[in-house]
């Protein structure tokens, strides 16, 4: 008797189907930078330009979308995961002020469907595209028996590029500088185990119709990631040195997120008043019977990002950002000094000892 691979249930023939079917999508992201095209061991960028840099600084981000793709395969669409993917690692590139140039994905699933693998790599290619970033390469895993035929995960890197003197940080913050925030799309990427938990305890499901939510359930929770990263660089460009800080709120929540950048020795108090969290954050936290201030750490109930900007020029960099359709408030304002010995602040996160920020006040309705 013999066995073989197919029959251990991998599938190559299915994977080289998906790549047929997702190349087109995957090299319009090539500019003359990319060598070797689509199939590669290895995707190769030339970094030429970089001689032209006094010091230049790589960075690097790597991620995934966590358990949001679980109700992308309930619904069986899976063209909006692949946007996720790359806010989710591009839009950590740009928050040390650094151009992204490359990135690559994985993609491990159960069986191969060529159809579906296509679907999410052209998301990914599509959120590349308009994040100026060349898709390189990427890999699709088959792992019977591990998978269920129908689950999937995602992760991807990239790798961007700044000039030392341009990173943006916490050593660049100073007393009295405006903390602007910048609007989320939604839920973003992060959350959704909470997410996923309210609703099975309250019995919904993600085809169900909400009339709070306005539609299907499921569609609204996939409402893709707003990508910031050609927003900020065109404001980095435009007003060099306006920007001192940049925060992208993804897991760990509002308050942890912001602390990160600051430096130690600085507060900020980042007032809820200053916007109201969507209706998906409120009908969710009402279902879960939890108030949305619980939920800080976790959602970002509206704030995608947070500039840490010069005083005197906080009113162009909202003008530059707003220009781009994308909604922008002073939410707060960088203390150095002595803070109010007093609950509710958070210090640094993901080990850095950074400044401390709490929130303040009541959202508005």
């Amino acid at each position: 008797m013999t066995t073989s691979y197919r029959e251990a249930g991998v599938d190559t023939a299915a994977g080289d189907l998906a790549v047929e079917l997702m190349k087109s999508a995957v090299s319009a992201t090539h500019g003359p930078e990319v060598l070797g095209g689509v199939g590669g061991f290895a995707g190769l960028f030339d970094v030429s330009f970089l001689k032209s840099y006094r010091r230049p600084l790589l960075a690097t981000s790597t991620d995934g979308v966590g358990t949001k793709v679980a109700i992308a395969q309930a619904l069986d669409k899976h063209d909006t995961i692949g946007q996720d993917l790359v806010g989710m690692v591009v839009d950590d590139i740009v928050v040390v002020g650094a151009k992204p140039l490359f990135m690559t994905d994985y993609i491990a699933c159960g069986h191969v469907v060529p159809e579906r693998i296509a679907d999410i790599v052209r998301g990914i290619a599509a959120a590349c595209s308009a994040t100026g970033t060349a898709l390189v390469g990427g890999e699709t895993a088959e792992h019977p028996g591990l998978l269920g035929p129908d689950d999937y995960d995602v992760a991807g890197a990239a790798v961007g590029a700044v000039e030392a003197d341009d990173a943006l940080g916490p050593q660049r913050v100073e007393h009295g500088d405006v903390v602007i925030a910048i609007g989320s799309s939604g839920l973003h990427s992060n959350g959704f185990s909470l997410v996923r938990h309210i609703l099975s305890k309250s019995g919904i499901g993600y085809t169900d119709r909400s009339n709070e939510l306005g539609g299907v359930v499921g569609e609204i929770l996939l409402e893709p990631t707003r990508l910031y990263t050609s927003a900020l660089l065109a404001v980095l460009d435009e007003l060099p040195g306006a920007i001192h800080a940049l925060s992208h709120v993804t897991g760990g929540g509002i308050a942890a997120n912001l602390a990160r950048v600051l430096p130690l020795g600085s507060w900020v108090e980042v007032d809820r008043a200053t916007w109201s969290p969507q209706a998906v954050f409120r009908v969710l936290a009402n279902l879960g019977g939890v108030s949305l201030e619980s939920t800080e750490g976790t959602w970002n109930l509206g704030v995608g990002m947070f500039a840490v900007v010069d005083k005197a020029a906080a009113t162009g960099v909202l003008r530059a950002i707003e220009s781009q359709g994308i909604p922008v408030w002073v939410a707060g304002r960088v203390t150095l000094g002595e803070r109010a010995a007093t609950d509710g602040w958070e210090q640094g996160a993901k080990g850095v000892n950074g400044g401390a920020v709490r929130l303040v006040g009541s959202y508005q309705r």
